[in-house]
């Protein structure tokens, strides 16, 4: 499925102007639906359905987006109507997005997918949970920050793994776990030099983890110059210990691919990690063997 071939099946779905009036909608996770596409492309017992199931796994996925964003705002009920309309309009569209996939898989006759798809969600609420709850206690170093994040992106994923056969099936969730830990490193290595725009990355965690109190106070604090916090991620070399976490997530997402029973398969999910490789700048990942 190309890119344009896949947006183009899950924008019918999508466009509704009271959605869009209201309330901003998350970007289509779409590495990890190619990724999931191309595999299930070489799956018997998917291969009929894989269009339907990319289509479907990108309608739950943005509707599990969107609840989080409604999850993660601050300021209760404070903004006005406006702020109130999309805060409404958020959780409906969401319902909406994830709503769609039962109707979808039904008339496909999938039931079971159904099912899974299910339980996998409701797994995924249960970590996202226990990440918050560790987050508002301030129980969380960096890797499990890194860890619940990956965890909550690539749950849904999982529930494939029953239409993997043989060694697909035991590299399928070692995939798209590493996939999802380069995606979550991209994002924090784009917000890295934006303190103000959430208390909750990396840096923060890795701050609160190594620094001193002082400096934990500091990155903590809501009311702290944007750029006092700016010139901490910078003194903790914030920026740069992420692109050494990305360079190891690319190395060891790139020698599971390589052991892909399949080379076609393999160059068509290394064009996929071509958003990761542009992070690390013009030299080569080191260890990395291109596939002839």
């Amino acid at each position: 499925m190309t890119r344009n071939h896949l947006a183009q099946m899950a924008q019918k779905y999508m466009d509704y102007d009271m959605i869009t009036l209201h309330t901003d909608v998350p970007e289509m996770p779409e590495g990890r639906i190619r990724l999931l596409h191309a595999m299930l492309a070489h799956q018997p017992a998917a291969v009929t359905h894989k269009d339907l199931l990319a289509v479907v796994t990108s309608l739950v996925q943005m509707g599990l987006d969107i609840h989080d964003q409604v999850d993660n705002e601050t300021g209760g009920s404070s903004g006005g109507m406006k702020v109130m309309r999309s805060r409404q309009m958020k959780v409906l569209a969401g319902d909406y997005f994830s709503g769609r996939f039962y109707h979808l898989l039904s008339q496909a006759g999938q039931i079971d997918m159904v099912r899974r798809m299910g339980e996998a969600i409701c797994d995924l609420n249960r970590v996202k949970v226990l990440f918050y709850s560790k987050m508002k206690q301030m129980k969380l170093n960096a890797e499990e920050y890194l860890r619940h994040g990956s965890e909550i992106k690539s749950g849904l994923f999982l529930s494939f793994t029953h239409l993997m056969s043989g060694l697909y099936q035991r590299m399928w969730p070692e995939m798209i776990e590493r996939f999802t830990r380069c995606e979550l490193l991209v994002q924090e290595l784009a917000s890295a030099d934006k303190p103000s725009a959430s208390t909750r990355g990396w840096g923060i965690w890795h701050i609160l983890q190594e620094g001193n109190e002082e400096d934990k106070r500091t990155i903590v604090d809501e009311h702290a110059d944007p750029s006092v916090k700016a010139q901490l991620l910078a003194k903790y070399s914030v920026a740069e210990k992420l692109g050494d976490l990305l360079q190891q997530a690319v190395n060891q997402l790139l020698q599971t691919i390589q052991k892909l029973p399949s080379d076609k398969l393999a160059k068509e999910l290394q064009q996929l990690m071509e958003p990761f490789m542009t992070w690390l700048g013009p030299v080569p990942a080191a260890g990395i063997k291109e596939l002839g």
